[in-house]
């Protein structure tokens, strides 16, 4: 039986939230929203599900790459997998820069700064659009040369570093702060004060930001505000990965011209009107609840937030010995939820197809694992959904779950 043993990064990270969470406590730091943190993890798992689907072919475009059209034909060695670290960085801060100067760029970047908390949570809110886009800016290693079980190798490498500058309980690092990026450096780049925007977009080193005139040291008289400079109205899990592409539709729709309509995707960010953000909330009546939501809801989201990772953590150490129907059943049920965490946080109505449609997918499931027995519990189950869901069930559902008026 063969195992992926990257799924043991999910309890690693966990355990690293945990200890991030107690410290600051003990500090007395005000640190973390229930909800914000559901927001902030549903985008990383939703991330490292696809990245199952998605690797593979990441490593064969490296591949093709370095084969067809590498320029050198580099082996590994000490002194070429510091220099592929050195390049794989570089690199990062010209895709990171440009993702914060065009739209286009921005619009798949831009879940990573929504969060109006800094922590390691945080780190998770990376999308597969990123991913996409990341590689093809990657894609200049194999050119150069490099082979691709090097480049993913040392992505996974560079990859890990990010996770541990995503905190408040680090302060200055002393003389690392003029070599790496350090947790200081990056709590400026996720600040949405004016001061402060725009700045350290390196990953790992941040003699980029030095040397191309980027770089802005925290400074203890001006606290740092988190999120976007306008800040979204969402928990909603889709939302958060489109909402600013349909800014960007809207803006476009607005033009006459062609060139004008292509010139809103590649402008910088900051040209988008508010005006859209707004047109597009309304349209798609997006409300962002910031009571306290009940008990109830709370363990309902944490209990489906807990299920969903170990789920994850399993489907990814036992991937390479699924069926792929089977991946594919499962991947469904876990996107679903994550969906449905963000509606129950928003109180939407429409929560309840979801439910029905996972208890759905749940029972087809069960059906290829056992047929005979599981088909006629998913039809029992089916049966009763459909019976009781304009009466009994919606009714109950919406009171256990929901302590205030719903959309």
């Amino acid at each position: 039986m063969k195992l992926n043993l990257l799924a043991f990064a999910i309890p690693l990270f966990i355990v690293c939230m945990l200890l991030e969470y107690i410290v600051a406590k003990r500090r007395n730091i005000s640190y973390l929203n229930l909800h914000d943190t559901v927001a902030n993890l549903s985008i990383g798992i939703a991330e490292r599900l696809i990245d199952v689907f998605t690797i593979g072919l990441f490593y064969f475009l490296y591949d093709f790459l370095q084969k067809h059209f590498g320029i050198y034909k580099i082996r590994p060695g000490v002194l070429m997998w510091l220099l592929l670290l050195i390049c794989t960085d570089f690199v990062w801060y010209w895709y990171h820069r440009l993702a914060h100067e065009i739209s286009i760029f921005w619009s798949v970047h831009v879940v990573h700064h929504q969060s109006e908390d800094f922590n390691y949570t945080v780190s998770a809110r990376i999308t597969v659009f990123q991913s996409l886009v990341r590689t093809g800016f990657w894609s200049i290693l194999p050119v150069i040369g490099f082979p691709a079980g090097m480049i993913t190798s040392m992505l996974l490498i560079h990859g890990l570093y990010p996770f541990f500058i995503h905190t408040r309980v680090v302060g200055k690092l002393g003389i690392l702060e003029y070599i790496l990026v350090t947790p200081s450096h990056h709590r400026v780049h996720h600040a949405c004060n004016e001061k402060y925007l725009d700045k350290n977009y390196g990953d790992v080193f941040i003699i980029w930001d030095k040397l191309f005139g980027t770089f802005q040291k925290e400074d203890e008289t001006e606290p740092i505000i988190y999120g976007l400079t306008k800040q979204i109205k969402s928990y909603s899990f889709l939302w958060q990965h489109f909402h600013f592409l349909i800014e960007l539709v809207y803006t476009a729709k607005q033009k006459s011209k062609w060139i004008d309509k292509l010139k809103v995707f590649i402008a910088r960010p900051h040209k988008v009107p508010a005006s859209s953000r707004e047109i597009a909330e309304k349209k798609f009546h997006i409300q962002k609840r910031n009571t306290q939501m009940g008990k109830p809801l709370n363990r309902y989201v944490i209990w489906q937030m807990a299920v969903t990772l170990i789920s994850l953590f399993v489907f990814i150490l036992f991937e390479k010995n699924i069926p792929v129907i089977q991946q594919l059943m499962v991947s469904c049920l876990i996107i679903i939820t994550l969906i449905n965490c963000g509606a129950i946080m928003e109180q939407k109505r429409w929560v309840v197809y979801l439910e029905i449609s996972r208890l759905f997918i749940a029972g087809i499931s069960l059906v290829i694992l056992a047929p005979v027995v599981w088909l006629i519990i998913s039809l029992i189950i089916t049966g009763y959904l459909i019976y009781y869901y304009y009466s009994l069930l919606q009714s109950q559902y919406f009171r256990y779950v929901y302590t205030t008026e719903f959309n």
